[in-house]
């Protein structure tokens, strides 16, 4: 069971690096500060095969009402798919998710709303940021490069994404050759640098808890996981770049209860210095975010 005793661990040996402030940087048509604060990603699927039904949207007038209802929640940014991650389902076309997803972002940033695509296409990619999108929510590394270069030509964002393979629906299984939190600390300082060489400076980083690798399949073996790297997730700002956070379900856990499964994974995610948490159940991790910040500022609190 996770104890005081392992917090106090982790915080003996890394400690120094829990008071590193992430790097500040503007985007969207509001000016919105990330790294500032904790922020709110809210989630927008318009794949029918997504397994969240509560962000599943079937066409653009309801993706737009969705995108409203979650700003309206406390959600500062909107994160919106063209194609699930799922292992099973349907490859959905550039062409498709151009269609898709281009008007969504259009009509949100009629609204002053900060627009994420999620995608690994650098078609999809280039699209959406001549919509108005203000981040590329990246799930693939084989056009970085090249999304990398558009996001700069935009003053836009990057959320780069660890994964083992191409992109994230060609992925197999997890597996780390020693520390994950050195494999991930490695494969960012490389695109970093990649992204450097194009002048892109607004990057943050996701250790991709929510993909799904075939060898995590027994329960407990992947909730260890996902919240060790959840509590440790400070130590993942490299460069001193802000990190996301997918909120993890744990569906045999939480069974019937599954909504309730983010909003626990959460006050990990923000005990371990998340900057950025993407969500489907945003008025339940606002009202986490908010009890957190109640202790932290009593008076005898040290405020970090």
């Amino acid at each position: 069971m996770l104890s005081l005793e392992w917090l106090g661990d982790l915080n003996r040996r890394f400690g120094e690096l829990t008071r590193v402030r992430p790097k500040r940087f503007v985007i969207g048509p509001g000016k919105l500060e990330i790294g500032l604060r904790p922020l709110i990603m809210g989630v927008i699927n318009l794949s029918p095969q997504s397994w969240y039904r509560e962000s599943v949207c079937l066409n653009q007038t309801g993706a737009v009402k969705r995108g409203l209802t979650l700003a309206a929640q406390g959600a500062q940014l909107i994160d919106l798919g063209g194609e699930s991650t799922l292992d099973f389902a349907d490859r959905i076309s550039v062409a498709t998710q151009i269609r898709e997803l281009v008007p969504v972002v259009k009509r949100l940033v009629q609204e002053d709303l900060a627009l994420s695509v999620e995608c690994y296409s650098d078609q999809v990619a280039h699209a959406a940021l001549d919509a108005g999108a203000s981040i590329i929510n990246m799930t693939g590394i084989q056009h970085s490069q090249a999304i990398y270069r558009l996001a700069a030509a935009h003053d836009a964002a990057v959320i780069v994404s660890y994964l083992q393979g191409p992109n994230v629906r060609s992925v197999a299984d997890l597996t780390f050759k020693g520390n994950p939190i050195d494999a991930f600390q490695n494969y960012f300082r490389e695109q970093v640098a990649v992204a450097g060489e194009v002048s892109l400076n607004k990057l943050i980083l996701d250790p991709g808890l929510g993909y799904y690798y075939r060898n995590l399949e027994d329960s407990g073996e992947r909730v260890r996981y996902q919240m060790e790297c959840l509590l440790q997730s400070f130590r993942l700002k490299v460069d001193g770049f802000p990190v996301c956070n997918a909120l993890p379900h744990a569906f045999e856990f939480f069974q019937e209860d599954v909504r309730s499964a983010e909003p626990f994974f959460a006050v990990l995610a923000a005990l371990g210095k998340t900057d950025l948490f993407r969500t489907h159940e945003v008025a339940k991790i606002r009202a986490v975010l908010d009890t957190l910040e109640c202790f932290r500022s009593q008076p005898g609190t040290k405020d970090e």
